[in-house]
C-alpha cells in the first residue's frame, strides 16, 4: 500500500503465468484471500536482484523466512 493508502491492483491469468498464478492460488487455499504482494527485490540504496545468486545471498543476508524462485521454495531453519 502506497503512504497515501491507495494500491496499483494487478491480475495475473492462468495462460499468462501458470506458475504465478498456481502460487496465488495456494495462498487463497490457505488464508482465503487470493491476493499477494508484489514488490521489487532489493535492499534499500542497492539495485534490484536480477540473478537466482543474488537473489539468494540478499536472502541470506536479510530477515526473510522464505524465497520463492521458478519453482522452488528456499526456507531457512527455524532456530
Amino acid at each position: 500500500m502506497h503512504v497515501d493508502q491507495t494500491i496499483r491492483a494487478q491480475t495475473v491469468r492462468r495462460e499468462d503465468n501458470p506458475l504465478y498464478y498456481e502460487m496465488i492460488a495456494a495462498v487463497e487455499k490457505m488464508t482465503g484471500v487470493a491476493v499477494v504482494t508484489n514488490t521489487s527485490f532489493n535492499r534499500k540504496g542497492e539495485p534490484i536482484v536480477n540473478t537466482p545468486q543474488r537473489a539468494l545471498e540478499i536472502f541470506m543476508a536479510t530477515d526473510m523466512d522464505a524465497l520463492a524462485i521458478g519453482g522452488y521454495l528456499v526456507q531457512k531453519k527455524a532456530s
